[in-house]
């Protein structure tokens, strides 16, 4: 699980990222090598509709071939813990590399898509929720297949058991996400690949 050895710092080519996340976001990308050449802003937001991380191609770029296109995650600046607003690098760490971690899953799915199915993705997700589950799954997929299996299991625990979100938001996730069941079933069919 743990990414030791790397030298971290090779991986904040081409990425913008607040000083307060830069370990855990540092740490996440070492899982995508491949995204090293990617342009990727990740960025505070005070208000994100009906999330913590979104990721989306920026829409100045969304006309450059993909090889060229630019990427932004918006992060929500505070975390609902327990119905207190905590600042959200106040997060395990663990749990902020499993959550941009998957965030990174979505982008590397961006990745092998051309500009018109990305618009069409786009229109898709803010449509249909069985677009969305499989999207999320497609991007869980991405970060068990970088390795990150461990780290999405721990923030899929720490959202449904730890966090004391509202059930509201408890039975979206239910609903739209993959359950950790999935994610070990994914991580056992790596492991077996791998071997």
């Amino acid at each position: 699980m743990e990414n030791s050895g790397k030298n971290l710092d090779s991986y904040r080519n081409k990425k913008e990222i607040p000083h307060s996340i830069e370990q855990a976001t540092l740490k996440a990308l070492s899982f995508y090598p491949d995204l090293k050449e990617t342009k990727i802003e990740f960025k505070f937001n005070e208000d994100i509709k009906k999330s913590v991380m979104q990721a989306q191609p920026k829409f100045t770029s969304m006309w450059r071939s993909r090889k060229n296109r630019s990427y932004i995650i918006k992060i929500s600046k505070y975390f609902e813990l327990k119905g207190e607003k905590t600042p959200i690098e106040d997060l395990p760490e663990d749990v902020l590399v499993g959550w941009i971690g998957h965030e990174l899953g979505h982008i590397s799915d961006y990745l092998t898509k051309n500009n018109f199915t990305l618009i069409a993705f786009g229109i898709l997700y803010l449509t249909s929720p069985s677009f969305i589950m499989s999207a999320e799954r497609v991007a869980d997929s991405y970060a068990v297949d970088h390795g990150l299996g461990e780290y999405i299991l721990k923030t899929k625990d720490f959202i449904l058991n730890q966090a004391g979100m509202p059930q509201k938001y408890l039975d979206k996730i239910n609903r739209l996400y993959v359950p950790p069941e999935e994610i070990m079933a994914l991580m056992e069919n790596r492991s077996s690949h791998d071997d």
